[in-house]
């Protein structure tokens, strides 16, 4: 028996020295500023890390340390960088949210962002202060399975699709814009960039399609499409990420099925689709088999969803390498969905379900919150709402006010957890009057919590937005979606035996979306529409959850605000 038990701990240790020897702690020095850019063709501004645009990509192993040491080279404004998706299982202060879990960092100072990838999938980083996103700081995170380990699935190559919009006017001015009284709005994107890359004033399918003048590329130019080179009868890996500021998009290869087989860093059961929907803050991994005609090249699309188009298709090509990559495809880009085609968006998102084996929900929650998204207005501002409040966030990290017990630096108040039951979400307000808070949902550590995010009516009548909401520090199960208001007897519609594990979903106009999570994580996490607008102007609330149990918060993340003060009064 002694013997037995002696082997089994050898065997344990083994194993732990082991992983500990696979995993590495991976360095990178980064400096971020603003350069001139030609993303689409046409000059302007764009954040840039190392004098890259989009940033560097991030490849790691499961299990790896990161270690980012962050300078801020932008001389009048701060930074922070969210790494979206990768859940800071201990280290809640780096995730990258001003005023949430961080100071923002100043110009000329430097912040180190030290976690661990603990679970392989496909991630993407970006900023997370005011409209930086939208200027064009994010890349690429990738984590692959740790040693020893395999995917569910087999591919002989795999490439990676940053998506994001583009303006021409900056991210400042598009600030000012959605905060001024009164209102203007930005209006749409001016391009589609495929790993930064769109063209604004040519078309690569003008031979098609008749539409603006044939691009002409060397190869050299900063707005020239990345190829996709594949061989014949081979099977790659797409991964594929939005970080757009505002529009969906749906994605198309000519002549080819693809694979859906992961979704926000959770495998998926493998479903076959012609074209997937991507919301702003969605990843997905796909596979494609090159079984085509090998001496055609073909079209891959990417089309707005969800909003009037406005903006071209972004296009690249797949090209075949038995063929030259300048013979551009005879036949049109494809067409997707008509914009506002929801049965069809529904129907897709309704098909993702969970791998078998994948952790399953518990069977009932502790808390139920309800979240009503209005558009409103504060004093003549047009803002968004939730359950009636603007979030608006405040100057001292809620991560050190909490840790530290510093009461006045926000509403203790809780917000509401629900909204009046008398209100019609099918038609607008009759008052639209709101107002500014930031009080936040305090969790008990280690319950379970049923977020139903309810869509409304905007301000002008008939009109409902799509919003994609993600959730930093969790994985929720989508338990589904449903029309109109959301009513108990719809629980009954819930999936308990497969749902998704995702960080980001949808949720469609006029409709509901049930989702469950664990609040396991310590921490304060916000939870938030990735529209970049909408959360800017108010769309968002913040869970705090086993704060007790933070350790090691470093001083300088957190001195700013009331826990500066609190800080240096305390250096002794």
């Amino acid at each position: 028996m002694v013997y037995r038990d002696c082997l089994i701990l050898i065997t344990c240790f083994s194993f732990l020295i082991q992983l500990c020897l696979a995993a590495k702690t991976r360095y990178f020095k980064w400096e971020v500023e603003y350069m001139y850019w030609s993303p689409d063709c046409m000059e302007g501004a764009v954040m840039g890390i190392n004098g890259q645009f989009p940033g560097p990509t991030i490849r790691a192993v499961a299990g790896d340390t990161i270690v980012v040491n962050l300078k801020n080279k932008l001389h009048t404004e701060g930074v922070v960088i969210h790494w979206h998706g990768i859940r800071q299982l201990g280290t809640p202060w780096v995730d990258g949210t001003a005023s949430i879990s961080q100071c923002a960092i100043n110009p000329g100072e430097t912040f180190v962002y030290r976690y661990k990838v603990d679970k392989a999938g496909t991630y993407f980083y970006h900023a997370h202060f005011g409209m930086q996103r939208s200027a064009g700081l994010y890349g690429s995170l990738i984590v692959e399975v740790g040693e020893g380990e395999k995917e569910h699935f087999q591919y002989d190559g795999e490439f990676s699709l940053l998506l994001s919009d583009w303006w021409h006017i900056s991210s400042h001015e598009q600030e000012m814009a959605i905060s001024s009284k009164p209102f203007r709005w930005i209006g749409e994107p001016q391009s589609l960039l495929i790993n930064g890359r769109g063209q604004y004033n040519c078309s690569l399918a003008a031979h098609v399609t008749n539409t603006l003048t044939q691009c002409q590329f060397i190869g050299n130019e900063q707005c020239a499409p990345q190829i996709l080179h594949v061989q014949p009868n081979q099977t790659y890996r797409l991964r594929v990420a939005s970080t757009t500021a505002l529009v969906s998009l749906n994605m198309q290869i000519g002549k080819h099925k693809m694979v859906m087989v992961e979704a926000d860093g959770n495998y998926i059961q493998p479903v076959t689709v012609d074209d997937l929907d991507i919301y702003s803050g969605e990843t997905y991994s796909v596979l494609i088999h090159t079984d085509q005609d090998p001496s055609k090249n073909y079209w891959i699309s990417f089309s707005v969803r969800g909003r009037e188009p406005k903006t071209p298709q972004a296009l690249t090509i797949l090209n075949y390498q038995t063929t030259s990559a300048s013979h551009l495809p005879l036949s049109p880009p494809p067409v997707s969905p008509l914009w506002d085609d929801y049965n069809h968006s529904k129907s897709f998102s309704n098909n993702i379900l969970a791998l078998m084996g994948s952790p399953k929900p518990p069977i009932s929650y502790n808390r139920r919150i309800i979240l009503l998204m209005t558009q409103n207005t504060i004093d003549g501002f047009m803002k968004w709402a939730i359950n009636n409040i603007s979030l608006a966030l405040p100057p001292t990290p809620y991560l050190g006010a909490i840790k530290y017990r510093l009461r006045n630096a926000f509403d203790q108040k809780s917000p509401p957890e629900n909204f009046p039951e008398d209100y019609d979400v099918m038609k607008p307000a009759t008052n639209t009057n709101s107002t500014y808070g930031n009080g936040i949902y305090m969790l008990k550590f280690m319950t379970t919590v049923d977020v139903i995010l309810q869509n409304a009516n905007a301000l002008k009548e008939n009109v409902s937005d799509i919003h994609p909401w993600h959730m930093h520090g969790h994985d929720f199960w989508v338990l589904g979606y449903g029309e109109g208001k959301f009513k108990d007897e719809d629980v009954k519609k819930f999936n308990l035996e497969n749902p998704p594990l995702k960080n980001t979903a949808v949720v469609f106009p006029f409709g509901w979306t049930a989702l469950r999570f664990v609040a396991d994580n310590p921490g304060v996490w916000p939870f938030h529409c990735h529209i970049e607008p909408h959360f800017h102007m108010g769309m968002g609330v913040v869970f705090a959850e086993g704060v007790y149990r933070v350790k090691g918060i470093p001083n300088h993340a957190l001195a700013c605000g009331l826990t500066g003060r609190f800080l240096m009064s305390h250096r002794h």
